[in-house]
C-alpha cells in the first residue's frame, strides 16, 4: 500500500471554514505535541493527526521532533508540552528503568490517551545474509543515542535468537532517521524498529533490498528468552511493512506505537476532549499512512499499553461502549504498579544519592525488581 505522509510545516494546521462544530470549544486553540524526528512513523501520524485538528477545528499543533526519548518527555514534564507521541519511553520512564535509572530521572507517573497496534522486528538490508535472529551474530546493528525505546526492544529481539549485544557489533547513531538510514547507505546491517518507517521504504527501492527477520509465534524458548529483557510484547501476524508484498505476513512481535501520552496534572476534560477529537476526525486521518486505519479506539484505547490510561480518556471510551471492566482491572494493576516504584524511588533516592552513576542505576533497578516481585 502505497504511504500518503503529512511532514511539511512544523504548525501543522489548517484555516477552518463555515461554522466550527460544537466540539471545537473544547479544544485549546494551541497545543505543542512531541513526536520522533522528521521521516519517522510517529511524526508522519502526528502530523497527520494534527492536520486533522486544523482542518476539523481550526487548533493549531505545533509538533516538536526529537530523536531521543528523553528529548520527546523532557517538553512533556516540563509542562512545555501537551501531549507527546512516544514509544517504549513511555513504560521506561513509568518504570525508572534503563536510561532513566538515573538520579535525575527514575519513575515518572504517566498517562496514556491511546496507542496505535504497531508490529517490530529485526528488519536486515536483503543482502545481509540475515535470515534468523540467530544469524544476526557478527552484524552491524544500529542503535540509537539516548534511545532506550528502540536500542532495549533490538536487544530483547536479539535474545529471541540466543544472542547478547556481546555477539553483534553496535553501531551507534546520533538520531533515530540516521539510525533508519544507516542501512540504505551500508553503515549497518539491521536494525529494530516498525515497518513503516520511510527510511525503510527506500531500503526496499535500494539495491540492498529488505528482509523482516521472523519472529515464530511457536518459538517458546525464544519468546521466554525475549520476555526476559522485556516483558511487554507478544507474537503478531504484521501485512502492512516496507516492500512487503501484498497479502504476505512477516512474523513479528507486538506492542504500542505511537502512544499518545500525557501527565495526570493533565485535566480530565482536556484529555476527553482530545480523545473525542482524536476519534471524530478518524475519517480525515486514517488513510495518512498505511497503518493509521490503526488508531480506531476499538483497537488503540485498549490495554495493554505502556503506561496506564488517563481517567479523562477512560470516561470518554467507557461512554462509546470500548472500555471494559477487565481493561478497568488492568488499569488499576497498572496505576498501582507505578505508584509503588514512584514511592520507592523517593525512598531510595536521598538514601544512595552518594553513589556513582553506574552503581546507582544498578541499585535501582535491583530495588525495582523487588517492587515488582511483590506485585505479583
Amino acid at each position: 500500500m502505497a504511504t500518503r505522509t503529512y511532514l511539511g510545516a512544523a504548525f501543522a494546521a489548517i484555516a477552518t471554514f463555515g461554522t466550527l462544530p460544537a466540539t471545537a470549544q473544547e479544544l485549546p486553540g494551541t497545543m505543542i505535541w512531541t513526536a520522533y524526528d522528521v521521516g519517522s512513523a510517529g511524526y508522519a501520524e502526528a502530523s497527520a493527526i494534527a492536520d486533522a485538528f486544523g482542518r476539523q477545528f481550526g487548533t493549531r499543533v505545533r509538533i516538536q521532533p526529537s530523536g531521543s526519548g528523553i528529548g520527546r518527555l523532557q517538553p512533556l514534564l516540563q509542562g512545555r508540552a501537551d501531549y507527546a507521541f512516544l514509544a517504549t519511553e513511555a513504560f521506561f520512564m513509568g518504570e525508572g528503568a534503563y536510561d532513566f535509572a538515573v538520579q535525575e530521572w527514575g519513575p515518572h507517573q504517566l498517562r496514556a490517551v491511546a496507542g496505535r497496534p504497531a508490529g517490530i522486528t529485526l528488519i536486515a538490508a536483503g543482502d545481509a545474509g540475515i535470515d534468523t535472529v540467530a544469524d544476526a551474530a557478527g552484524k552491524r546493528i544500529a542503535f540509537v543515542a539516548g534511545n532506550p525505546s528502540v536500542n532495549v526492544k533490538c536487544e530483547a529481539i536479539l535474545a529471541f535468537g540466543g544472542l547478547t549485544l556481546e555477539d553483534v557489533q553496535v553501531i551507534t547513531f546520533p538520531t533515530y532517521a540516521a539510525a533508519m538510514a544507516s542501512m540504505t547507505r551500508n553503515e549497518s546491517d539491521a536494525t529494530c524498529t516498525t515497518p513503516t518507517t520511510s527510511q525503510l521504504y527506500e531500503l526496499a527501492e535500494s539495491p540492498r533490498g529488505i528482509y523482516y527477520v521472523p519472529l515464530e509465534a511457536d518459538n517458546q524458548a525464544g519468546w521466554d528468552q525475549l520476555l526476559e529483557v522485556l516483558p511487554i510484547m507478544g507474537p503478531s501476524d504484521e501485512d502492512i511493512a516496507a516492500g512487503l508484498p501484498e497479502g504476505e505476513i512477516a512474523k513479528m512481535a507486538a506492542y504500542r506505537y505511537p502512544v499518545i501520552t500525557t501527565t495526570p496534572d493533565k485535566t480530565d476534560d482536556e484529555v476527553y476532549a482530545f480523545i473525542k477529537a482524536l476519534d471524530e476526525t478518524y475519517d480525515l486521518y486514517k488513510d495518512g499512512t498505511a497503518t493509521m486505519v490503526r488508531w480506531s479506539l476499538d483497537m488503540s484505547g485498549k490495554p495493554a499499553i505502556d503506561v496506564p490510561f488517563h481517567d479523562g480518556a477512560i470516561r470518554y471510551l467507557t461512554e462509546r461502549g470500548i472500555w471494559t471492566e477487565e481493561d478497568r482491572a488492568w488499569n488499576d494493576r497498572a496505576i498501582a504498579r507505578m505508584d509503588a516504584l514512584v514511592a520507592a524511588w523517593q525512598d531510595f533516592q536521598p538514601a544512595h544519592a552518594d553513589l556513582p552513576e553506574a552503581e546507582y542505576a544498578e541499585a535501582w533497578m535491583a530495588r525495582r525488581a523487588e517492587v515488582v516481585a511483590g506485585l505479583n
